[in-house]
């Protein structure tokens, strides 16, 4: 229903009583035990002498999911019951746009109940079914005729279908339970290309043996992808995080669901999801390289991008955001470093093609052709850099209408706002891209290289303000993120990026890190802000994001992706204490750890949240949880920048920035069939290096060792020294 606040039930299995017309669902919010799983959910639940058990999963290779019931008569006589599966039927966005072009029928043959709305695009010609088991006894497709009663009253359904209805499925079955005897009961809800095949995946699924089989087939997918790479930290909250639920978050939410109780979405976000696939190289590096190609293939000709488009259309967005383009070459060079995959770079991939955006208009949401001109990966991605590279009067590129903070939509909406942030990120794109380009393009790498040093020039010339770097600067010269600015004075990822792109002046990087933790770290609230005053009554107008309160999302409150740059950036820096103090901050178990703190935060403990409130009566809230781009940098930042495990293809090296007080860490990868088991430890008298030896045998100058596909078991042994702080970058609050 897409409405956090009444947040309807639009599906839901009835139990009801025959005998004393008591009716409960085996998922209510009293039940005795839910556990939330990896492709799973399990209710638990007695009420009436009745034990339920109530699993719901999806097929791993089908468009169904299956709810698979478990009811006991735990009670002292046999037990008259019935079971009513109750679906709405929304084939579309919105329910009240579809509902009145939906058209159902049940097929008696097959005990299916099946529809298709006739509408809209581009489902209007897919096929829903549900379907049960043991076979329904009497059926409805009328919501009214539902709601009027017969869950209640125990009387049969209507079995109405046809169209002009309040569009709905409902399926009852009637059960005899004896004492101490167990029944099951099957449901299925599925969608797919035609109606023979969705009565043949009904017929299938429905059978209790296969649907417990489609449970066991999802648990050990994942319990695979998800054992790739395990971590033993001495921290209890971190552990279980990075060793099932961040990834698990990245995937199935973010990479594959797209869509969450906060906000209900199916789109593809160009940067979005291409910052989540590099989270996945490890565990699942073929997911990984398809969708960067699917990415680049919604690139126009001029090198610009859909900010977001829906796979099954097409149907996107043309816009004038700064940045998108450029996490495409961005993502390439971050899973080639990984994977050391170079042939990718030689797929020819389509371009797309459509009107440009006339003067003053913004954005444009049209259904894109497909190009008959078609490149290269590379050719894509350069296109990508040399449309990033449009700059501004101080040498900065233009902010667009949004660099990554869509919020700030009016700052160059004239097209003359530049953006610092984007300069950092430039400047780290054009380094990659010149080292690769050596080799194929001298002249283009010496070029971006010379780009790349001028945009130092100008961020050092012009961006610095005495104690961090500006956010950017508006269409009319103003400036932005400024000491002399009343609202918005410092922005964190201006601040840490200066150091993640490795291209600020290392003084000056080192004290605006400083001056963002001292501005925007609250240790008392854990709470990271990512910018601080909020906007309220700024002049110029920033755009959208003053529609926020102040201390919402990104008007100053806590936007958990940017926050997790800063302590990216301090363990690159080599400070772990500040890293992991900054990381356990934005760890949402460590926000749940009391009854109070729970009530206070108010979401999930195993998924990270896009956002946390620093506003009056709401500070430590929780914003939307699940949908958001924090789970996969998070697991990214804790593994390869805190643990230090940096893949080269086959080969690996471990170089942690840990906490002094860590004794120490285990890491175990599985690379292809063999085992690395990596054990750090801390000792004392090393100094501040690290010896690392592989099944007995010192590692190389450079650290890395190559990694063996023998089907066997390997030792790592790794011995750390305790680190000196730099003396400027010790002065950060702690």
């Amino acid at each position: 229903h897409n409405d956090p606040v009444t947040d309807p039930q639009s599906e839901v299995i009835h139990v009801r009583d025959d005998e004393t017309g008591a009716v409960w669902t085996p998922a209510s919010v009293s039940a005795r035990r839910v556990t939330h799983g990896h492709g799973y959910t399990c209710f638990e639940h007695s009420f009436q002498g009745i034990a339920q058990n109530l699993a719901v999963s999806v097929s791993l290779n089908d468009p169904v999911k299956v709810c698979h019931l478990r009811l006991r008569n735990v009670s002292t006589s046999p037990r008259s019951l019935t079971v009513t599966h109750f679906a709405e039927w929304v084939l579309g966005s919105i329910r009240e746009q579809q509902q009145l072009h939906i058209k159902s029928r049940f097929d008696q043959s097959n005990g299916v109940m099946l529809a298709r709305q006739t509408w809209s695009a581009p489902y209007d010609a897919a096929v829903a079914f549900a379907a049960c088991s043991p076979p329904a006894t009497s059926y409805t497709a009328d919501r009214i005729a539902f709601f009027g009663g017969p869950q209640q009253d125990g009387h049969p359904l209507d079995n109405r279908t046809g169209g002009g209805l309040d569009p709905c499925s409902a399926l009852q079955i009637k059960l005899t339970i004896p004492v101490n005897e167990e029944r099951v009961v099957v449901f299925v809800l599925g969608q797919c290309e035609s109606e023979d095949k969705a009565l043949e995946l009904a017929k299938k699924y429905r059978q209790p043996e296969h649907a417990a089989t489609s449970l066991s087939e999802v648990r050990q997918w994942w319990d695979d992808t998800l054992s790739v790479i395990q971590i033993s930290t001495p921290l209890s909250t971190t552990d279980p995080l990075m060793n099932r639920w961040l990834l698990y978050q990245a995937l199935a939410c973010r990479f594959w669901g797209r869509s969450a109780l906060y906000q209900s979405g199916g789109a593809m976000g160009f940067r979005d999801q291409l910052q989540d696939c590099i989270a996945l190289t490890y565990a699942a590096p073929g997911l990984a390289r398809e969708h960067i190609v699917k990415a680049a293939a919604r690139q126009f000709s001029e090198g610009d991008v859909q900010h977001w488009w829906h796979a099954e259309s097409g149907l996107g967005v043309r816009t004038r955001c700064s940045d998108d383009m450029l996490w495409l070459p961005w993502a390439v060079a971050q899973y080639m470093q990984r994977t050391g995959d170079r042939g990718i770079l030689e797929q020819e991939i389509p371009f797309i093609t459509g009107p440009q955006l006339a003067d003053g208009e913004h954005d444009r949401l049209f259904t894109p052709a497909v190009s008959m001109d078609e490149a290269t990966l590379w050719e894509h991605c350069r296109r990508a850099i040399d449309r990033a590279s449009q700059l501004g009067a101080h040498g900065l590129p233009l902010f667009g209408d949004g660099d990554w903070n869509d919020g700030m939509n009016l700052v160059g909406a004239e097209g003359r706002g530049e953006s610092v942030w984007l300069a950092w990120f430039l400047i780290g794109v054009l380094e990659s891209w010149s080292d690769m380009a050596k080799v194929r393009d001298a002249v283009l790498a010496a070029g971006w290289a010379s780009r790349a040093e001028q945009l130092k020039q100008s961020v050092e010339t012009h961006a610095w303000d005495g104690d961090w770097y500006l956010r950017g600067f508006f269409d009319d010269g103003s400036r932005l993120g400024s000491s002399t600015s009343i609202e918005a004075q410092i922005d964190v990822i201006a601040q840490a990026w200066a150091t993640l792109s490795g291209a600020g002046d290392p003084e000056r990087a080192a004290r605006a890190m400083n001056s963002a933790e001292s501005r925007l770290v609250h240790p008392a609230e854990s709470l990271i802000q990512l910018l601080t005053p909020p906007f309220d009554t700024s002049a110029p107008h920033p755009g959208y994001i003053m529609g926020y309160p102040p201390g919402v999302r990104e008007n100053g409150g806590q936007y958990t992706h940017g926050a997790l740059w800063l302590a990216q950036a301090r363990a690159r820096s080599g400070d772990g204490d500040s890293a992991v103090r900054l990381l356990q901050m934005l760890n949402p178990a460590e926000r749940t750890r009391s009854s109070s703190s729970v009530s206070k935060y108010r979401g999930e403990p195993y998924a990270v949240a896009a956002d946390v409130s620093f506003s009056p009566g709401r500070t430590g809230r929780s914003g939307w949880t699940w949908y958001t781009g924090s789970a996969g940098w998070m697991y990214r930042i804790w593994l390869e920048d805190v643990l230090g495990f940096q893949l080269r293809g086959n080969r690996l090296r471990i170089a942690p920035a840990i906490p002094n007080d860590w004794p120490g860490f285990e890491i175990a990868y599985r690379f292809g069939n063999s085992q690395y088991l990596i054990r750090v430890t801390r000792v004392s008298d090393l100094g501040t290096g690290l010896m690392l030896s592989v099944d007995g045998r010192p590692c190389g100058s450079d650290g890395f060792f190559e990694l063996v596909d023998d089907g066997k078991q390997h030792l790592v042994i790794g011995q750390i020294g305790i680190p000196q702080l730099d003396p400027i970058r010790s002065l950060a609050p702690h």
